[in-house]
């Protein structure tokens, strides 16, 4: 009986072996085939519910991997796998809390697995727990120092924090543990990418190709380096060779957008903004595309309509208020026009964009109820104090109470997660109000080093050389900055003018302050740099008196006014 027994179960055996294969090979039919030929031959539901819910989650069959996962009945060889392949349906349906009650169940089974301490690290990031988050990663890389799903998640944890180059060593690191891992091949593509190592970008997506033929993220990042250098018929050449796989993703809609509007489709392009925005409304990119696409499709009054509140926002972009500007200009809206563009003009101040602009504690610091924005986000704080948005709107809140000191504890709280370039201004905003220049300079040496071609960390650079008195870095910077895609900010334009006014060099501050005016006669900037620098040449003082008095109008008295009135009436 013993032999019979054995001879019985052997087969049950070998099928449930073979579906684990087919499950590593993502064939996901095959394995359900072999499972259900176990299962007539005798083998329990606690043997196969695991790998069979697995089977038909991976085939897009909720309900049925629901039917074998949810009992949470599963041998105890199969238990870890089961719960957390139950957690990644719960997850698919956006039932976290459910999720993190499964991994807790899966922990109870293999609480030394470093994948399984992964997967609960990437749960945590997504429901905004990311102190926790980065403990967890911490955990699997103590558990496991050569595991490359561990190696891979710290390397996108560190870059968040501490910058592109930061990231680099991790996913090298998790390449020498597997050279041919497409997922960590290709963070480590779009990373350089980002740092402009366009060559070393190119070979790592080759070596994608080369481990999966017809890789769609690889084809993806070519694309997008091909875009970049502004060859975009090649881009859409190779977006093309992605076969559709990536189709939807708001990245691909994105990039999908710059190619239909360098091809002069605005209309097409101006639809897949939106479909980024329908998902993602905040992102930052898409809306000035979108309002560009509207502008150069001619759709001059929708522009108007559909950026109606942004327009209305005391932040919004100069850019999008100069198309709805423009747009209004060509409606024949002159006074509105106007408006709109001494609004753009006006001088960029950095201000506070609170982070969830759509959540209460935005609707309430968007109302001017600033104390009770700030109670609101205590309240959040202590329910979930390892958030970044928790944390990051703490700090809007009370640096727009002037509490610097505070807003800085709690922007500092929220860089250990990540230090976005957002981030990094609101920051650099609240060392200026407390008057910590030390502080600033430090923090935005150390962004430079991780990130050296972050352009808005190079502006706060120059500014801080400018304050120091070395004005020939200052110029330095923002020459630079000019010659490399910033030739037509008025803002940065002035700011040069002014360092080279500093500096000795009036000719060259007359001829950035004259390009600055030429681009935005409305920007009362522009017009005080250009007065400035006729004033300290000794030329056209009548034109300098004029510019002044335009400037003046706009932006009240200063120093700089007063200084170039001084030098005209000593002309006169």
């Amino acid at each position: 009986m013993p032999l019979a027994s054995h001879a019985e179960g052997e087969p049950r055996a070998a099928l449930i072996s073979a579906a684990r294969q087919a499950l590593v090979r993502n064939d996901a039919i095959d394995a359900e085939m072999k499972l259900r030929r176990a299962l007539a031959r005798g083998a329990s539901r606690e043997q196969v519910a695991a790998y069979l819910g697995n089977a038909y989650f991976r085939q897009g069959d909720r309900a049925r991997a629901r039917k074998w996962l949810a009992p949470g009945v599963f041998s105890r060889e199969t238990a870890s796998e089961g719960f957390r392949v139950l957690a990644q349906l719960e997850i698919a349906e956006n039932n976290l809390a459910a999720a993190d009650r499964a991994y807790d169940r899966a922990l109870d089974v293999t609480p030394r697995d470093a994948d399984l301490w992964v997967e609960i690290g990437r749960l945590r990031y997504r429901a905004g727990e990311h102190i926790a988050a980065i403990q967890a990663a911490d955990h699997a890389i103590a558990l496991n120092s050569r595991n490359v799903r561990a190696l891979e998640f710290r390397g996108q944890l560190v870059r968040d924090r501490y910058g592109l180059l930061a990231g680099l060593p991790w996913f090298e690191a998790a390449l020498a543990q597997a050279p041919k891992d497409l997922s960590v091949l290709g963070e480590y593509a779009a990373s350089l990418g980002e740092l402009g190592r366009g060559s070393e970008m190119l070979a790592v997506t080759r070596r994608m190709l080369q481990v999966n033929a017809g890789n769609p993220r690889a084809y993806y990042l070519q694309a997008v380096l091909a875009a970049r250098a502004g060859r975009y018929e090649l881009a859409r050449g190779l977006l093309a060779r992605t076969r559709g796989k990536l189709d939807g993703q708001p990245s691909t809609l994105l990039l999908e957008a710059v190619l239909e509007l360098a091809a002069g489709n605005e209309q097409t392009a101006s639809e897949l903004c939106e479909q980024v925005l329908e998902r993602q409304p905040q992102n930052q990119r898409a809306g000035p595309l979108l309002a560009r696409a509207l502008f150069e499709g001619g759709q001059y009054r929708y522009l108007t309509i559909r950026f109606r509140d942004e327009i209305g926002r005391e932040d919004a972009s100069p850019y999008v208020l100069t198309l709805a500007a423009r747009s209004h200009e060509i409606l024949g809206e002159r006074d509105t026009a106007g408006a709109l563009l001494d609004r753009a003009a006006m001088p960029e101040r950095a201000g506070v964009r609170v982070v969830g602009q759509g959540s209460a504690i935005g609707a309430l610091m968007a109302q001017g109820r600033s104390q009770d924005a700030a109670t609101a986000a205590e309240r959040a704080l202590g329910a979930r104090p390892g958030s970044y948005d928790n944390q990051s709107q703490a700090g809007d809140v009370q640096l727009a109470l002037g509490n610097a000191a505070a807003a800085q504890q709690h922007y500092a709280a929220a860089s250990q997660v990540r230090l976005p370039e957002n981030l990094l201004l609101r920051r650099f905003e609240a060392y200026a109000a407390a008057n910590d220049v030390r502080g600033a300079a430090e923090m935005v040496h150390g962004y430079l080093l991780q990130n050296p071609g972050s352009r808005a960390a190079l502006r706060l650079q120059a500014g801080l050389a400018a304050r120091g008195g070395d004005a020939g870095r200052a110029a330095d910077i923002l020459d630079y900055l000019r010659r490399t895609g910033s030739g037509q900010d008025v803002q940065l334009l002035t700011d040069l003018s002014l360092v080279q006014l500093a500096g000795g060099a009036s000719d060259a501050a007359a001829d950035a302050a004259s390009q600055a005016y030429r681009l935005q006669r409305a920007s009362p900037v522009a017009a005080q740099a250009l007065a400035l620098s006729y004033a300290t040449l000794s030329i056209r003082r009548a034109q300098a008196m004029a510019l002044l008095d335009k400037a003046r109008h706009m932006l009240g008295d200063n120093p700089l006014l007063a200084q170039a009135r001084g030098r005209l009436n000593r002309q006169g």
